[in-house]
């Protein structure tokens, strides 16, 4: 496994799930990891991890919707400190077959909010800690392409991931995001707690593809919609 022994990462939403594999993978990479959970007292995967990585793994506190805490930790990390910053955040509303129309307007709020605005709140606030040639991403999902939406469904998840990537194109066309490489990620269909157990795809395949996804990423300045195979998604 490649070494990049002087690199730090930090991993937005990090105590679980897709979060948690990559901050596993990128430790096994050599990086150094500073991964973020809601609530430092309660115990997660995340936890077990620093524990056999108690060096190279510092724990943070952020809930992604809360900008007091977003501003705590902004005050922690030294300006060009970050070699890769990656928003890891994604939610849905309860009944996930409901059309647009039947979406509560509270359901709405909360759903655009965790996936579309906090993310690219993060992803501004902490872009000085980013050194100047660092990456920058988050994840998204195939389902934000408009392009490739010809089966509908999931109405209000797919909206929201869309406002991202158009969020993170309105970013990558400001002048100061000119020298950084930046991502959209679609994971693919994971089993996870957010994809259920009839997706076809497992962690322990996507993840270690997806990082090196990223870790190539970084030679290339602007702005890509990638999948975990490095594949191009249509906007």
């Amino acid at each position: 496994m490649k070494s990049d022994q002087h690199n730090t990462i930090l991993i937005v939403g990090a105590s679980r799930g897709l979060g948690h594999a990559m901050a596993a993978t990128f430790l096994q990479h050599g990086w150094e990891v500073i991964g973020t959970v809601r609530d430092l007292s309660s115990h997660t995967p995340l936890h077990d991890l620093a524990k056999t990585h108690p060096l190279r793994l510092r724990l943070a506190t952020l809930d992604i919707r809360d900008e007091a805490q977003l501003a705590a930790l902004q005050a922690t990390l030294p300006p060009a400190s970050l070699d890769m910053l990656f928003v890891n955040a994604g939610t849905t509303n309860r009944d996930p077959s409901q059309t647009i129309g039947d979406v509560s307007t509270e359901e709405f709020y909360q759903v655009m909010l965790t996936n579309a605005l906090a993310p690219m709140r993060v992803i501004e606030r902490l872009q000085q800690a980013v050194k100047p040639q660092g990456l920058l991403g988050v994840m998204s999902s195939g389902q934000g392409s408009v392009t490739n939406n010809l089966t509908g469904q999931r109405e209000l998840y797919r909206g929201s991931k869309a406002a991202l990537n158009m969020f993170m194109r309105s970013f990558a066309a400001r002048p100061s995001s000119a020298s950084h490489p930046l991502v959209v990620m679609a994971p693919g269909w994971i089993r996870t707690e957010l994809g259920g157990a009839d997706a076809p795809l497992t962690i322990e395949e996507t993840i270690p593809r997806l990082v090196n996804v990223l870790l190539d990423k970084r030679q290339r300045p602007g702005l890509e919609y990638l999948d975990y195979q490095g594949r191009t998604v249509p906007w």
